[in-house]
């Protein structure tokens, strides 16, 4: 990092820590998404013209009583964080080392409002996971039949008056994803079109009465020891 950069970052630490004290209604999501954006473009490095890498671990570190209120969000706050950063790095044509991760941390020494983002490139395997991501959740996909509807029995249940209690399916056999309407009364488009059965490509939209379903399959960091929200006390790692 040169002169110029440590000095802008200064700027930034004592911009962010004046507002932190002047606006006491905590921190938001978005600002944690445009943190993490700002921290991909920052580290990015160009291998090739086909390829430019960045950091894949990323830990966001809060205040005690930011950390609270946003580890209540659970797996919502961060899958919503995985898809900003997902979408930014294939806007940008990113590329990922290996499995994504973003970990929530605290540090004794953050005033409330105030966030710092450490990133790192940790080369390794990728599990690719089938996900519908719907309503801004995701539902991860299990090998097999994922029925659809708005019924108690389906996997994923959808509250819409347009749906069927089994309305369709994706079926997924560990490579390969296909769509499959199961005689629901209004039918089942796909990208558009209305469809009886279709194989399902990676960014597919899928439409059932007024909702939108979005098929995707999204690189996850295999489990390890450090999973889930972490603790950083007292601003030490």
């Amino acid at each position: 990092m040169g002169i110029l950069d440590k000095f802008e970052r200064g700027l930034e630490r004592a911009f962010n820590g004046a507002f932190a004290k002047t606006f006491r209604s905590g921190l938001q999501p978005v600002e944690i998404v445009s943190a993490l954006k700002r921290e991909m473009d920052t580290k990015a490095s160009i291998i090739s013209r086909q390829r430019i890498l960045v950091p894949n671990r990323f830990h966001v570190i809060v205040s005690p009583t930011d950390y609270e209120r946003l580890a209540s969000m659970g797996d919502t706050l961060n899958s919503s964080l995985m898809q900003e950063i997902e979408r930014h790095a294939a806007s940008h044509a990113y590329q990922f080392p290996g499995g994504l991760s973003i970990k929530l941390m605290q540090d004794d020494s953050k005033s409330l409002g105030q966030l710092s983002i450490e990133s790192r490139s940790v080369e390794g395997k990728v599990n690719w996971t089938p996900v519908l991501e719907v309503n801004g959740r995701r539902h991860q996909l299990h090998q097999g039949s994922n029925v659809i509807g708005r019924g108690s029995e389906a996997q994923i249940t959808i509250d819409d008056g347009g749906a069927s209690r089994r309305h369709a399916e994706v079926v997924w056999d560990g490579q390969r994803a296909g769509l499959r309407d199961l005689g629901s009364t209004n039918g089942t488009k796909l990208n558009g079109r209305r469809v009886a059965q279709s194989a399902l490509e990676p960014d597919s939209l899928i439409e059932i009465g007024r909702t939108q379903l979005t098929f995707r399959i999204v690189p996850e960091a295999p489990p390890s020891d450090d999973t889930g929200y972490l603790r950083r006390p007292g601003g030490s790692q």
